[in-house]
């Protein structure tokens, strides 16, 4: 039997070949932005029509994939075309992490004005200026090293954001090293909430007003643990002034939905968790965006539509379809046979 490590090798060496199989003229790239400090790649997709007042939607790809192989699944840049928004896709390179993961524990690279924060911060400027976007409809959203990276700048940039999606991530702050940033994912030695609302006060000078947040996770995730969810509520309540018990509370799709409400009435946080569902975002490929792939679970609720519905992007009526999600096996021999069945290397049926 192969063992794990050589397994992973040829995980990676499969999602290059998704880069490639993926990468089209949908998105093209983006040059000139800035110092760069993080020395990331960049990727744009021009909405065939633009509407007026456009606004932006930075999209953050997890570990092991690209820019390319996270829009074709997400259906991120098909939805842009048909309700004219922008969409920026940071690209990270094997040469920053030998997996592809922002580097979302590393100081440098989370800081206000520093690694690869500034060079997301560049981007969206660039992309400000050259499409005349509007400023205050710039939206952030990512998955797993992604996800917690769209933390970070929602933490660092609170400024640039409108609002902020967060897929099977974590908070911000919560590690400094590679060992820690392991553990954290296994929901050990995770900050208090005091602690991680204090980190989030502290990354700007920021008073107000604070992005929106939506947190997406699955209750079966065992690669990034649902504890991640529950401490980016904690982290998000003080600057929102929320308590700690949600306001309202919902059933969608065989999960919950919980809703903190500002003093305004406003929805500022929302959870959504989905259970039976694995580490990944949840897709519902009937509604014609998105498609099934590793880390892309079709759970009959869609994050990308539900997002795009939150943030007021979408004018094309859109059919909402809601089912129950399947349950996964537990156990790590369940994780390595979702991760090869995902792969190819063992039948579907």
């Amino acid at each position: 039997m192969r063992s794990l490590s050589a397994t992973l090798r040829r995980l990676n060496r499969l999602s290059e070949t998704d880069a490639s199989r993926f990468r089209s003229a949908r998105l093209k790239p983006l040059e000139g932005f800035g110092s760069n400090p993080g020395q990331l790649r960049a990727w744009s997709h021009v909405p065939v029509e633009v509407g007026r007042s456009p606004a932006l939607v930075v999209v953050l790809h997890g570990c092991t994939q690209t820019a390319a192989l996270f829009d074709a699944c997400s259906g991120w840049s098909r939805l842009a075309d048909d309700n004219g928004f922008f969409v920026l896709f940071p690209e990270q390179l094997r040469s920053n992490n030998a997996n592809l993961c922002f580097n979302w524990f590393n100081p440098v690279d989370i800081r206000r004005n520093s690694g690869e924060a500034l060079s997301i911060r560049q981007m969206v400027e660039h992309m400000i200026k050259r499409h005349s976007v509007n400023p205050s409809r710039v939206f952030i959203t990512g998955l797993s090293a992604g996800g917690a990276m769209a933390n970070a700048m929602l933490a660092a940039y609170p400024e640039v954001f409108s609002a902020g999606t967060i897929l099977s991530g974590l908070p911000y702050k919560a590690a400094s090293t590679v060992p820690e940033a392991f553990d954290r994912m296994r929901g050990h030695g995770l900050p208090d909430g005091q602690t991680l609302r204090t980190k989030l006060r502290n990354a700007s000078d920021h008073q107000g007003p604070w992005p929106t947040v939506s947190i997406w996770h699955g209750a079966k995730d065992d690669t990034v643990v649902p504890a991640n969810a529950r401490a980016i509520v904690e982290q998000w309540r003080g600057v929102h002034g929320v308590g700690r018990q949600p306001t309202v509370t919902q059933q969608r799709g065989g999960g919950s939905l919980d809703i903190w409400k500002d003093a305004s009435g406003r929805d500022v946080i929302e959870l959504y968790t989905l259970p039976g569902m694995a580490h990944g975002v949840a897709i519902d490929t009937s509604a014609g965006y998105e498609m099934s792939g590793r880390f892309f679970l079709d759970v009959g609720l869609s994050s990308t539509i539900e997002t795009a519905l939150a943030w007021g992007l979408i004018k094309t009526p859109i059919e909402r379809r809601i089912k129950t999600p399947s349950r996964t096996p537990d156990g790590i021999s369940a994780v390595i046979e979702r991760a090869l069945r995902a792969a190819g290397f063992i039948s579907s049926k």
